[in-house]
């Protein structure tokens, strides 16, 4: 594998065991309203911000809540979760501070908001790696779409064929690609009915960030 000049990280799935949180959130919040969770639901909304999930989650289920109403309710779900008790995959923290060893740029490009993330990256001592932190709500498109992905690159002053890209899900790792990033597709369980096609499209394939040593 060739060297690269940048790194841009996924959060929920790729460096942050989380994937749990959100499972347990959408079990509560529908199982609240009577609704059993339909089985393309986590993958529908995998590729949406907080507030787009809400909109389809509103429109999906013809609930009667505003969208601030359902994210407020989520947040509160999911707040104590990130601040205590959500750590990384193996061998993460290693690897980041491998890559800024090597003086390479990192940079995280998430769906999720920053009050939860923050405190997350904080408390497992890994903020401070990361150059850059954009999310999907301060560029037009969401995950299906290499955007967030062009504009974490854009604010560590590099292109996309000089950075690696590390994601969990199809979408993303299809939109990355698109954009012209190599990608390192991380394993993640909620992905697996993906984890073919994923294979056969990301430029390399994980189980651990062991195997990037």
């Amino acid at each position: 594998m060739k060297e690269f000049k940048g790194a841009i990280f996924d959060l929920d799935g790729t460096i942050l065991d989380s994937m749990w949180v959100w499972e347990q959130v959408d079990v509560n919040f529908l199982g609240k309203r009577g609704i059993p969770i339909p089985s393309d639901y986590a993958k529908a909304i995998s590729a949406m911000n907080i507030k787009t999930a809400a909109e389809y989650t509103i429109d999906r289920f013809s609930l009667p809540e505003t969208v601030e109403d359902v994210v407020e309710e989520w947040f509160g779900m999911a707040m104590k979760e990130y601040g205590e008790d959500v750590q990384l995959k193996s061998g993460v923290r290693e690897y980041l501070a491998y890559l800024k060893a090597m003086d390479v740029k990192l940079a995280v490009a998430t769906s999720s908001p920053e009050q939860l993330f923050l405190p997350c990256l904080e408390n497992n001592e890994i903020f401070e790696f990361f150059d850059a932190i954009v999310t999907t709500m301060e560029v037009p498109r969401g995950k299906d779409f290499p955007d967030v992905y062009e504009e974490a690159a854009r604010r560590i002053s590099l292109q996309p064929s000089e950075c690696m890209v590390f994601e969990d899900i199809l979408k993303g790792i299809k939109a990355a690609r698109q954009g012209g990033f190599y990608v390192v597709a991380v394993e993640e369980e909620h992905a697996a009915e993906d984890r073919e096609e994923i294979r056969q499209i990301a430029d390399k394939y994980i189980k651990d960030f062991e195997e990037m040593f």
